[in-house]
């Protein structure tokens, strides 16, 4: 890479919205060349999703029903960085443990993602579980809305990358999780980070 990279500044921001996961901001930014644009921008507090593999090599993948696409969509055990204090490998057994009723003894980073960099400035960071176990059926979590309708299965890695390829998994996390766990897999998981690893600035 050459030359200098131009620094973009914010001049103005309105506030548009203020919600409990996200708000929307339109920034005036600097721009190449002496000018200004102007940016819609969705400020969002994070999420982490978990490929949970257990010792057969098969998968957890989650169905959930998703209103903004109005259908179902094959995904990983996921959810928000939405409590406050919690380190995103918690907040990881969390939501496996919630959507998947799994606990996991080794959990791993795997890749981190700008969901959709665009628009928005979300943070996926995508962990692989190992050692899986089942929760005690007195001890899980009692699921609401869209989760009360969970499917949770578990199929071959390799599988769940077929159908990735095959456009029967759009998930961004679940696409990017997968693709890099059968990736880790087969350079016998050197690739893998800490699960304290920081996150992308």
């Amino acid at each position: 890479m050459s030359g200098l990279e131009h620094r973009y500044e914010v001049r103005s921001r309105q506030e548009r919205y203020r919600g409990r996961i996200f708000d929307v901001v339109t920034e005036e930014v600097t721009m190449p060349g002496g000018g200004t644009g102007v940016r819609d921008v969705v400020r969002h507090v994070g999420a982490v999703a978990v490929v949970a593999l257990d010792d057969a090599g098969q998968v957890v993948l989650i169905r959930q029903y998703r209103h903004p696409v109005g259908r179902h969509l094959w995904e990983l055990p996921a959810g928000l960085m939405d409590v406050s204090g919690e380190e995103l490998p918690a907040a990881a057994l969390r939501e496996l443990a919630e959507e998947a009723d799994l606990t996991a003894g080794r959990v791993d980073v795997l890749v981190d993602l700008h969901s959709s960099p665009g628009f928005t400035n979300e943070v996926v960071r995508v962990f692989l579980a190992r050692d899986i176990a089942d929760v005690p059926a007195d001890e899980r979590h009692e699921r609401h809305d869209e989760e009360a309708d969970l499917q949770v299965v578990r199929i071959d890695l390799d599988e769940a990358v077929a159908m990735v390829l095959a456009g029967e998994i759009t998930n961004a996390s679940a696409v990017a999780g997968l693709l890099a766990a059968a990736r880790a897999r087969d350079t016998g998981w050197s690739t893998v980070r800490r699960a304290d690893a920081p996150l992308p600035r």
